[in-house]
C-alpha cells in the first residue's frame, strides 16, 4: 500500500520559514517526479512545486519562486519543500504528491498525501 505522509506544517509569523517533509513508503519514487499542491479555504486545490527524479530539474509556482525551494533524498523516499519568507496567502493545506503524467503546472499525479496545514498570522 502506497503511503506519502507530510510533516512539518505549523503557525507561523508572516516572513518566517517553515519546512515541509513527505515521506514516501509501499513503493519507490525514485525514477518519478514528486511535489506539492497546496489548497486555501475556499479555494481550488493548485499546483506548487515540483522535482524530477534526479532533482536536475524543479519548477514553481510563478508566486512561490524565490521564496520555496523543493529537494528530495531519493535513498530516503523523502521530498521536501523549504518555504522562506512567508506570506498570509500562504496559508493553505499542503499536499505531497507522486508519480503521474506531466509535469510542472500540469502535471497530474497518481499518489496523493493526507496533507499538513500551513498557517501564516500576518
Amino acid at each position: 500500500q502506497v503511503q506519502l505522509v507530510e510533516s512539518g506544517g505549523g503557525l507561523v509569523q508572516a516572513g518566517g520559514s517553515l519546512r515541509l517533509s513527505c515521506a514516501a513508503s509501499g513503493r519507490t519514487f525514485s525514477n518519478y517526479a514528486m511535489g506539492w499542491f497546496r489548497q486555501a479555504p475556499g479555494k481550488e486545490r493548485e499546483f506548487v512545486a515540483c522535482i524530477r527524479w534526479s532533482g536536475e530539474s524543479t519548477y514553481y509556482k510563478d508566486s512561490v519562486k524565490g521564496r520555496f525551494t523543493i529537494s528530495r533524498d531519493n535513498a530516503k523516499n523523502t521530498v521536501y519543500l523549504q518555504m522562506n519568507s512567508l506570506k498570509a496567502e500562504d496559508t493553505a493545506v499542503y499536499y505531497c504528491a507522486a508519480a503521474g503524467w506531466g509535469y510542472g503546472s500540469r502535471w497530474e499525479p497518481d499518489y496523493w498525501g493526507q496533507g499538513t496545514q500551513v498557517t501564516v498570522s500576518s
